[in-house]
C-alpha cells in the first residue's frame, strides 16, 4: 500500500514558477515563434493578403515551389556519430570574404510592402549577425539609405537589366559608389511570371484603395497606420508606378539581352559578378566561362516558369560541370537551417534565403528579421553538430541522400 503524506511548503516553492508576464506583443509573438513556419503564421495574421501571397506564392500553379519543398522534406541526413562537436563553426567563404553563417539574405522587391521598416531592417540585422545581404533593384529603399542604414554591413546589389542601358549603367555607378561589393545579376526574368495569386488578389504597387482593401484594412490596422504616416512607398531604382508587379517588370526589363551582353555588364562593373537563375548545366558552364564569380542555382522561388528544374536536384551536376572555377550557391525551397546544411552537404558553397527573412519581416519588422536569422543559424549549428561535423567544410555527400 502507498503512503502517502502532505507536501510541506518548501517542497512546492521549487515548481512553483510562474511564466513572467511579456507585456510587449511583439516580443511574446517572437519568442513564442521556433520556427520559421512559425513565424509565416504569424506574418500571415498581422498582414493583408494580397502583401502575403505576394511574398509567399509563386508562378501559375505553384508546382516548382511545392517541388522544391518537397524535395527538401523527403530527402535523408545521415550522421556520423561518436565525433567531437563540442565547437561548431558555422563560417563560410562567400566571393572570397568569410560570412558568419553559410547563407546570405536574397534580393527580394517591395520590401517595405512587408514592413514600413523594409530594406534598412534587414541590412541592420544582416550586419549586426554578419550576413551578407542583396539590394533589390526593385527594393523599396534607395541605395545610398541602405548603404548609410549600415555602413559596416557587406552590401551586394541586385540587377535586372533594362531596356534603358543608361539606367543600368547609373544603378551600377551608384552602388559602387556607395560601397556595394559585388554585383548581383538575375537572368531568369526575360518576362514576368505568371503570379495568379497576385490577380487575383488585384495586388498594385502602391496599394490601390478599392472596397476590398478597405474590408482588409479593417482586420490590418497597424500596417495600413504604418503604410499612411511613413514615407511614401517609392523604389530604389525609379520614382514611381502605379500598376501591377508584372506590367512593371514587363514594360521595364529587357527580353533581348543574351550571353554577349555580359561584355557590356563587365565594362560598367569591374568587381565580382553573380549570375543569379541558372537552372541547367549547360547555362552553367556558359556563365562561369564568360567569367561569373559565383552562380546561384535558382528558379526565382518558383515565381518564374512553373515545374522549373528543381535547383537542390541539379546542385551536383553543376558542381561537377563548374569545380572550382566559380562558387555555386542555391535558394529556392529553403525554410529551414537544416535546408541549408542538405544544400551545403550536397556541394553548394553557399545558399540564399528570401521568404524565410520576410516572414519574420512581416511578423515583427527588424525584431522579425533578426529572430528568422536566429532560427536559421542555431538550425544549422544543431543539425551540423547531429551529423558529427564541426564545420562547414567537412560536410559532403556521404551526409545526405536524395530521394
Amino acid at each position: 500500500m502507498t503512503e502517502r503524506q502532505l507536501p510541506r511548503w518548501s517542497e512546492l516553492q521549487p515548481l512553483l514558477r510562474p511564466k513572467p508576464i511579456r507585456l510587449d506583443p511583439t516580443r511574446r509573438r517572437l519568442e513564442d515563434a521556433l520556427t520559421i513556419a512559425d513565424l509565416r503564421t504569424v506574418a500571415r495574421r498581422r498582414t493583408p493578403r494580397s502583401v502575403f501571397d505576394y511574398t509567399d506564392g509563386a508562378a501559375e500553379a505553384e508546382i516548382s515551389l511545392r517541388r522544391a519543398r518537397r524535395l527538401f522534406r523527403d530527402l535523408e541526413l545521415r550522421p556520423s556519430i561518436l565525433q567531437d562537436v563540442s565547437e561548431v563553426d558555422t563560417t563560410t567563404d562567400m566571393l572570397g570574404k568569410p560570412a558568419a553563417v553559410p547563407f546570405s539574405f536574397a534580393p527580394t522587391g517591395f520590401t517595405r510592402m512587408m514592413h514600413h521598416e523594409g530594406e534598412r531592417a534587414v541590412v541592420r540585422v544582416a550586419e549586426r549577425r554578419g550576413i551578407p545581404y542583396a539590394l533589390s533593384t526593385m527594393g523599396t529603399t534607395s541605395i545610398e539609405d541602405v548603404a548609410a542604414a549600415a555602413p559596416d554591413a557587406r552590401k551586394w546589389f541586385q540587377l535586372y537589366v533594362w531596356k534603358d542601358r543608361a539606367a543600368g549603367e547609373d544603378l551600377m555607378a551608384r552602388a559602387r559608389a556607395s560601397g556595394f561589393e559585388a554585383l548581383q545579376l538575375t537572368v531568369d526574368v526575360p518576362v514576368a511570371g505568371a503570379r495568379l495569386r497576385d490577380t487575383r488578389n488585384g495586388f498594385s504597387i502602391p496599394p490601390a484603395l478599392s472596397v476590398k482593401t478597405v474590408l482588409d484594412a479593417g482586420t490590418h490596422p497597424a500596417w495600413w497606420l504604418n503604410l499612411l504616416t511613413t514615407r511614401p512607398l517609392e523604389f530604389a531604382s525609379l520614382q514611381s508606378w502605379g500598376g501591377t508587379v508584372a506590367d512593371l517588370l514587363d514594360k521595364l526589363f529587357d527580353p533581348t539581352m543574351t550571353i554577349a551582353d555580359l561584355e557590356w555588364l563587365r565594362a560598367s562593373w569591374d568587381g565580382p559578378l553573380v549570375i543569379k537563375g541558372i537552372q541547367t548545366v549547360e547555362d552553367a558552364r556558359r556563365v562561369v566561362d564568360a567569367g561569373a564569380d559565383a552562380i546561384v542555382l535558382s528558379n526565382h522561388g518558383g515565381r518564374q516558369l512553373d515545374r522549373a528544374p528543381v535547383p537542390l536536384r541539379l546542385l551536383p551536376d553543376v558542381k561537377d560541370a563548374v569545380g572550382d572555377r566559380a562558387e555555386v550557391w542555391l535558394d529556392t525551397g529553403i525554410l529551414s537551417g537544416a535546408d541549408v546544411v542538405a544544400a551545403l552537404a550536397l556541394g553548394a558553397d553557399a545558399t540564399m534565403v528570401g521568404r524565410a527573412y520576410l516572414y519574420g519581416l512581416m511578423a515583427g519588422g527588424e525584431r522579425g528579421v533578426d529572430r528568422a536569422a536566429e532560427i536559421l543559424t542555431r538550425e544549422v549549428r544543431r543539425t551540423m553538430a547531429l551529423l558529427g561535423v564541426r564545420s562547414v567544410g567537412e560536410l559532403g555527400p556521404r551526409h545526405v541522400r536524395l530521394p
